[in-house]
């Protein structure tokens, strides 16, 4: 397992997981994979490129920097071939929308305590 520290990477509970390695992680946060194992559609929801959560999301749990993960979503946007994550304001919305959206992901500083959320292990 990853060490997480502080940082913890949510689900809602309708994406029917518990663990994700680092590289399905990094697949869902690039916005390859579009469904969940169960076949529910992903929504990936992300805090904004410079905000310090982010940085450390993009470095420990995913392995990249916050601008590589920029230049695969604009790659994306801007050939037509798909899509950026959602963007949130703030640790407190990003709970708030994942706890209310099915299919959702996302992250944020522990200790999470909301019942409508499914932290995940990364391995």
């Amino acid at each position: 397992m990853l060490p997480a520290a502080a940082q913890e990477l949510i689900a809602h509970p309708s994406a029917g997981i518990t663990t994700l390695t680092r590289n399905e992680a990094r697949l869902y946060f690039t916005m390859r994979l579009k469904t969940w194992p169960n076949g529910q559609p992903t929504k990936v929801f992300v805090l904004p490129d410079n905000h310090p959560t982010h940085h450390h999301f993009t470095n420990e749990i995913l392995g990249l920097y916050p601008y590589q993960l920029r230049r695969v979503w604009d790659r994306q946007i801007f050939s037509g071939t798909g899509q950026a994550p959602i963007a949130v304001a703030n640790e407190k919305e990003m709970i708030k929308r994942v706890s209310t959206t099915p299919g959702a992901i996302g992250y944020a500083e522990g200790p999470i305590t909301d019942a409508n959320l499914r932290i995940l292990q990364v391995r």
